[in-house]
């Protein structure tokens, strides 16, 4: 589970709900065409931009923003330093069966007991790691639009709103109450895409750019492998990926790393 996100979304809307409750009251802030005109006009638009199944699809994707149940990249270095070193002490062959729940890593040591050459191996990967971040891209793409949406659909249903209270002034005391509806619909499309959209779109750029980078580190891992190169020397050059704070840190157990 991602604390910061789960807070961060908590914290926001409690303090909104904590400011209405301690104000005029929730009930002025509840209207049902408000809500359907920012909600359902922003899922309308976006559906107008991307296919069905993609929308659909970046709800699933939207999880991500929330768990973070894969190996972390100091895990997934000292994994592939017990696999350089098996394979270098063994010979290839011996990786066949060593169990590896990565299964981009594991794809690849596969490629290298079945004996394929480096540019096929390194083509193989690159293109899976493209496709993998070209998915993610649609998700974030959807809710980044969702967050553009969101404020403009709120402005349409302000203007709709002060259309039909300009249309109708025959009533002076009417109008406070029509204004502050007409209003409601700008609220909820800046809370939509600033409490929710916005950073849903941001966390999974993250996310992506995190598996981006194991992504490399695992061409580099299974080609240094192929090469035969020291599992020390090929320990060094991955942790360049990491942050230079963790780079003199010492990598958790390979055992540790694949349970």
């Amino acid at each position: 589970m991602d604390l910061a996100t789960l807070i961060g979304i908590i914290v926001a809307w409690a303090l909104i709900i904590a400011t209405i409750a301690l104000g005029s009251g929730a009930l002025v802030f509840i209207n049902g065409p408000s809500v359907m005109i920012v909600l359902g006009g922003t899922i309308a638009v976006v559906m107008m931009r991307f296919t069905l199944s993609q929308f659909l699809g970046a709800f699933k994707t939207a999880g991500k923003a929330f768990t973070n149940k894969s190996e972390s990249a100091e895990e997934l270095i000292a994994s592939v330093v017990d696999l350089a070193t098996v394979a270098r002490k063994e010979g290839m062959l011996a990786l066949e069966g060593r169990e590896i729940n990565n299964p981009v890593l594991q794809t690849g040591i596969m490629m290298l007991v079945d004996g394929h050459e480096p540019g096929v191996v390194l083509k193989s990967l690159t293109t899976e790691m493209n496709e993998t971040v070209a998915r993610h891209g649609v998700g974030q793409a959807i809710f980044k639009a969702m967050g553009d949406a969101g404020p403009a659909m709120g402005m349409i249903g302000t203007l709709v709103g002060l259309v039909q209270m300009l249309s109708n002034m025959s009533d002076p005391k009417s109008i406070g109450p029509a204004m502050a509806v007409a209003l409601l619909t700008t609220l909820y499309g800046a809370m939509l895409a600033n409490m929710f959209a916005l950073p849903i779109s941001d966390k999974l750029a993250l996310r992506s750019a995190e598996e981006q980078t194991k992504k490399n580190i695992i061409i580099m891992s299974v080609l240094g492998i192929q090469e035969g190169q020291n599992p020390k020397v090929l320990e060094e050059l991955l942790k360049n990926y990491l942050p230079a704070s963790k780079r003199d840190a010492e990598l958790p157990d390979a055992g540790e790393a694949a349970e």
